[in-house]
């Protein structure tokens, strides 16, 4: 009896529950309170990468012959003016090899006085008909020969005077030193770069591009410089050269940019931003932020005229370190929410500030 009378007061709570709320409509649903930006023209969105300020000309100096090297006269860093000595090699080899040359000039001069020699006189013998003309002609042949060796001999010897002037590596140009690749003691080989120069004159900024991106930029494309030394403060420039094939190890390509103005306070080795500008067939760009995705397919929350909002799908570009172009979905007055899209569903009530916490005039956008 007690449990059946504690029954009927349990289902006779449920009711009046029931009756307290209402009819059984769902309570309405608060605006949330959400933070929304317009996409920016895409001619403000711009991709930015870090580089380093180079001479324009960087050559590679190095020694036509082999040695050892026995003298080092500068060190990375080291101003330097043209025709200065660089470093030595051991000397012994080349001149021992150009006093070998001098004694082959000397036998040679002494072997074509012999035959010009005998060369004249089976010339006066032939005149007088006393010796046969094949016996002339071979004195005459001999003659030439003995001037032809001559003439071999005097080059060799230039050649190996030559190398005994190429132990001396010098600066080919004013600048200053930027690598430096030996040691003393070393032994090099022909051709084997010991330093790297920078020459005096232009400075530009090398950068790596992206493979991705490579399609969008060109020789000749205008950029930004920003030194790191001077911030806030932008050189216009341009891309000079354009690597042709990637980087085996980074798979990024080389460029250098130039810059447009004569007199720039660059100095080698600062750290600078490049800032190249988005162009084709990007129309607008929107904070990462913004974005979301499901199932592969990005898109936004985008406020109505109700102060509701819905979800977009667009189309994007390649993602930058701030910014995300937007190819389709999006008009330039629409307005999108910037933060907290994963609590967000369709048709839900939103109350829209900017980023000062100004309300949204809803009106702007009709």
């Amino acid at each position: 009896m007690f449990r059946h009378a504690l029954s009927l007061a349990s289902m006779f709570g449920c009711a009046l529950v029931l009756v307290a709320c209402g009819n059984g409509e769902p309570p309405q649903q608060l605006p949330r309170p959400v933070m929304v930006v317009q996409p920016q023209p895409a001619s403000e969105a711009r991709e930015s990468y870090p580089g380093e300020v180079h001479a324009r000309y960087e050559p590679e100096l190095a020694f036509r012959i082999g040695g050892k090297v026995v003298e080092r006269l500068v060190e990375a860093g080291d101003r330097v003016r043209k025709d200065q000595p660089l470093a030595r090699l051991d000397p012994q080899d080349v001149r021992l090899q150009l006093d070998g040359m001098r004694a082959q000039v000397a036998a040679a001069e002494a072997n074509l006085r012999v035959a010009k020699a005998e060369h004249d006189r089976y010339k006066a013998l032939l005149g007088r008909q006393l010796v046969s003309q094949s016996q002339f002609d071979n004195a005459d042949n001999a003659y030439r020969a003995a001037t032809a060796r001559l003439q071999q001999a005097r080059a060799e010897f230039d050649v190996a005077s030559n190398q005994v002037d190429y132990a001396v590596l010098r600066a080919t140009s004013d600048g200053l030193i930027a690598q430096r690749r030996i040691e003393v003691g070393q032994v090099v080989a022909a051709g084997q770069t010991a330093f790297v120069l920078a020459a005096d004159g232009e400075r530009e900024v090398a950068i790596n591009l992206p493979e991705q991106s490579l399609e969008r930029y060109r020789v000749g494309q205008d950029v930004e410089v920003e030194l790191w030394s001077q911030p806030g403060r932008h050189y216009l420039g341009k891309i000079r050269e354009l690597s042709p094939a990637a980087d085996a190890q980074s798979r990024t390509y080389s460029a250098r940019v130039a810059f447009s103005e004569q007199e720039v306070p660059a100095e080698l080795g600062q750290s600078a931003l490049v800032s190249i500008r988005r162009d084709g067939e990007v129309a607008l760009a929107v904070p990462l932020s913004a974005l979301s995705a499901e199932q592969g397919r990005a898109h936004v929350w985008r406020l109505k005229a109700d102060s509701t909002v819905e979800r977009v799908e667009v189309r994007t570009g390649p993602f930058g370190e701030q910014l995300v172009p937007v190819l389709e979905g999006l008009e330039a007055d629409d307005w999108v929410v910037l933060a907290g899209v994963q609590m967000l569903s369709d048709n839900q009530p939103v109350r829209p500030v900017d980023r000062h916490n100004r309300p949204v005039e809803l009106a702007a956008q009709e």
